[in-house]
């Protein structure tokens, strides 16, 4: 167990050398490409939860909103990826990092603010007034949005790193709990492991959710836009 309680969320390097993007890129090997004609069972179940999931990010979208489908559908299979291999022991979650996440998530953001302004720049600066406001609000509103636009794409790297890191921190501190009270009382110790057990099982289903609310909300950006 590490004695430092931050120590797992510290960038792994080996000789000097930071090896996170060797990190990053280890989730694409866990999507293999098909080459026969008929696939075996992962490899079904892969290809039915990527049409699954595509299917649900755009349904609401027009022509224009759908070619953004095959990115918005990686989007969501490298971080649900990436946050499931942290799970391990002794692995690092790149997830965490809130420069990574401010990464994935500017890039996008503007992607989506550009397309609306190319496409719909009327509407797009509508949405910086609301309609019947009084004209000394104005110039205050118009700041307001502003500044709320702006902060989109850090909302939503806080939002992932918060919650990837938040349960981390979580699982180690009852784990440690756990193996503080083995020695000292066996039956506070097996409630903690139980309590440790179904926090696992939760953080599971967060690494998929926190995934899946970061990709909607992106395709959410481009609905607005497109």
């Amino acid at each position: 167990m590490n004695k430092n309680l931050f120590t797992s969320f510290m960038i792994p390097v080996v000789l000097g050398i930071p090896i996170t993007t060797l990190i990053i890129m280890f989730p694409t090997m866990l999507f293999p490409t098909p080459n026969r004609l008929t696939n075996n069972r992962v490899i079904a179940i892969q290809q039915w939860l990527t049409k699954l999931t595509s299917k649900q990010l755009m349904i609401t979208h027009g022509l224009k909103g759908q070619t953004w489908s095959l990115m918005l559908t990686s989007l969501f299979l490298f971080i649900a990826s990436t946050n499931l291999l942290g799970m391990l022991p002794h692995s690092f979650t790149p997830t965490t990092q809130l420069s990574m996440n401010l990464g994935m998530a500017i890039p996008l953001w503007a992607g989506t603010i550009f397309i609306g302004f190319r496409n719909k720049t009327k509407m797009s600066l509508a949405h910086l007034l609301p309609l019947g406001t009084p004209a000394f609000l104005i110039p205050m509103l118009v700041t307001i949005e502003t500044i709320s636009l702006f902060i989109q794409p850090l909302a939503l790297a806080v939002r992932l790193t918060a919650n990837i890191t938040a349960g981390h921190l979580l699982l180690h501190l009852i784990g440690s709990a756990t193996l503080a009270l083995m020695g000292i009382n066996l039956p506070t110790a097996l409630i903690t492991f139980i309590i440790l057990t179904l926090l696992v099982i939760l953080e599971f289903a967060v690494a998929l959710i926190q995934a899946y609310v970061f990709t909607l909300l992106v395709s959410l950006y481009l609905q607005d836009n497109t």
